[in-house]
């Protein structure tokens, strides 16, 4: 007899909350669950990707990627200004993830000016990469931190309006140690419960 579908508690350090979802824990390991964390954010238009992990009999789910809306990026959007995009690949401590930076200048930039901003950005995300492990990396962007740090460095080039990272994703979360980045990311007692359905 097929086992009966129920809601699930998941825990989620990244967000130091948990999430109801409806499954059973054999099916439930490895799905994905995303979340939109505008209203948490104020606004910001930011999705998160979930991949739930079965560990010693507890589900929790470890952020894969963050996305931020193309509707949000719109709207930072003014007229007279350039845009500046990027994609690469880096090298954090533990695997490899994909960053996708999105500058917005104050006024219409020469190309020689993009070329230097984007540059400068891949030199500051892969230096800054380098000693921490892909689940703080996730938390520094979450919270901000990281677009803070890199904010001064790439006004020194040319004074910017916007700068976020619109997509860091990575393909290798199956390889990081799952044990270290709930620890890392600090499971506390949960704020709140979200029902969710698993894709």
């Amino acid at each position: 007899m097929a086992e009966r579908k129920k809601y699930i508690e998941v825990q989620v350090p990244f967000l130091r909350e948990s999430l109801r979802v409806l499954g059973t824990p054999q099916e439930l390991e490895n799905k994905t669950i995303k979340l939109d964390l505008t209203r948490k954010l104020r606004g910001k238009g930011l999705t998160v990707k979930l991949r739930i992990f079965n560990v010693e009999g507890k589900l929790y789910a470890i952020p894969n990627s963050l996305t931020l809306s193309s509707s949000y990026i719109r709207r930072m959007m003014r007229k007279r200004t350039n845009y500046v995009e990027d994609s690469f690949q880096c090298r954090c401590a533990d695997i490899r993830a994909t960053f996708k930076p999105h500058l917005i200048t104050r006024k219409k930039v020469s190309r020689v000016v993009r070329k230097n901003l984007r540059n400068t950005t891949k030199e500051f995300i892969t230096e800054y990469c380098k000693d921490k492990d892909f689940a703080t990396i996730t938390q520094d962007i979450y919270d901000g931190t990281l677009q803070k740090t890199l904010l001064p460095k790439l006004k020194k080039v040319y004074p910017l309006s916007f700068c976020d990272i619109r997509v860091f994703e990575t393909k290798e979360l199956q390889k990081i140690d799952i044990q270290k980045a709930i620890t890392t990311q600090d499971s506390e007692a949960p704020e709140e419960v979200i029902e969710e359905e698993s894709e």
